[in-house]
């Protein structure tokens, strides 16, 4: 028998660490030569890491959630006889082909060059079903719930079994320390409470989801989004009747293979063309250095919200694509994003980004900006309303745009006269057409 450790390989150029996000084996399991023992993220890059040989796992060295550094160790393997069971691969994924330690390491550093993005973070601990007679005494008790309550470890098992959350159950013990007496007390004055003429029940679980992964990327991007970059918002309603009815036309009249035309494509096409008039707008801002780079291309990020969570997808060079050509690219990304099969390159380097939640656009919205960029274009749903024109109220199609731009660049005046360009050229669609 010999031990084999298997280290996390180099992912990718500049990566120094990866998180844990899956982990298909546990200690004692046996394996064979490319199965996937686990799989980490950088950068949103999910890589999987097969086992080099057939054997049996020993010990794991991280937890999901946790951070590695590249050549740490993951976990060892005991080489000898041939597991009496494999482990189960997950659905879907194919055994990795057998090769040497140093094959795996360079084809998990290209496997990062793609992303395959897998579902959110599950529940780490999957709260139990509460007993019926437990209702909550949240208002009952008026105990201020404790930020950590001292509890043994058996104690909490008792709770969390009967679906008592700790935080609001006084302890007796020293120092306020719970007792399971303390618990079981609780339990019957929630008995107690309960109204006997209403027959409903309070749903006490509590259940807790470690935030790693995709979601736990993005929590921390939009963090430091927020706290870095002082945000000035601008919202403007556009009437978009003459756009919509331009719209409805062409989609009526399209050739067979073409996409249908939503809103987003005009707007693309609009707002490339304001770029040219307002090119501060269409930059990346290195408050590192404090280097500001106007881009010549209009690169329009597309926010596309998946399984796995928000993404953003680039279109490149929009100023040189047609209506149609936008829609096209629009989609192409859209699928490969919720599919988990877009690159590095379709995922990054935007210099404006359109963010849109459709029918669920609302009236307004605040977005945050996609740093390092310095502006979002945020679309919020069309609504019938009624307009006063000239001599009387007619029924008009009115669409609110809802920006946000980086104050350190962008300028309150600077903001406000680009959308009002851009409101302009929506509602005369025919300039969209026109090059100036």
């Amino acid at each position: 028998m010999a031990e084999r450790i298997i280290k996390l390989p180099d992912v990718g150029e500049g990566v120094a660490e990866a998180e844990i996000v899956e982990l298909h084996v546990k200690p004692g399991d046996p394996v064979r030569e490319g199965d996937v023992l686990a799989a980490v993220m950088t950068d949103k890059a999910t890589v999987e890491i097969p086992s080099p040989a057939e054997g049996r796992v020993l010990r794991i060295a991280f937890e999901v959630g946790q951070k590695a550094a590249v050549g740490s160790e993951l976990m060892s393997i005991e080489i000898g006889e041939a597991a009496a069971k494999p482990v189960q691969r997950g659905q879907g994924r194919e055994a990795v082909p057998p090769r040497d330690v140093e094959e795996m390491a360079a084809a998990a550093a290209v496997a990062a060059e793609r992303l395959h993005e897998k579902p959110a973070g599950k529940a780490s601990l999957k709260a139990p079903e509460p007993r019926p007679a437990v209702r909550a005494l949240d208002t009952l008790t008026m105990i201020k719930p404790a930020d950590r309550p001292l509890a043994a470890p058996a104690v909490r098992a008792f709770a969390r079994e009967h679906g008592v959350d700790l935080r609001f159950v006084k302890g007796s013990g020293p120092a306020g320390r719970i007792q399971r007496e303390d618990v079981e007390a609780y339990i019957a004055r929630a008995d107690q409470a309960a109204s006997p003429a209403s027959g409903l029940v309070a749903n006490t679980a509590v259940e807790e989801i470690k935030i790693i992964g995709l979601r736990r990327k993005i929590a921390q991007r939009m963090q430091d989004t927020k706290r870095r970059i002082p945000h000035f918002s601008y919202i403007e309603e556009v009437d978009v009747t003459d756009l919509e009815a331009l719209r409805s036309d062409v989609n009526a009249t399209k050739k067979s293979g073409r996409p249908r035309l939503t809103v987003l494509p005009f707007l693309m096409r609009a707002l490339a063309m304001a770029l040219r008039q307002y090119p501060q707008m269409n930059a990346r801002f290195d408050d590192e250095t404090d280097t500001l780079y106007r881009h010549g291309g209009a690169h329009i990020g597309i926010a596309v919200q998946t399984p796995s969570g928000l993404m953003v997808t680039v279109v490149r060079h929009a100023e040189a694509r047609t209506i149609w050509e936008c829609a096209g690219e629009v989609q192409r990304l859209s699928e490969a994003a919720r599919s988990g099969g877009a690159t590095r390159e379709e995922l990054t380097g935007s210099t404006i980004t359109i963010t849109s939640l459709g029918a669920l656009g609302g009236i307004a919205s605040t977005p945050i900006i996609n740093a390092p960029e310095v502006a979002i274009v945020g679309v919020n749903k069309i609504a019938m309303r009624p307009v006063w024109r000239g001599s009387a109220f007619e029924p008009r199609k009115i669409m609110n745009l809802s920006s946000s731009f980086d104050h350190r660049i962008i300028d309150g005046w600077e903001a406000a006269e680009f959308i009002q360009h851009l409101r302009s050229l929506l509602e005369t669609p025919a300039k969209i057409f026109m090059e100036t």
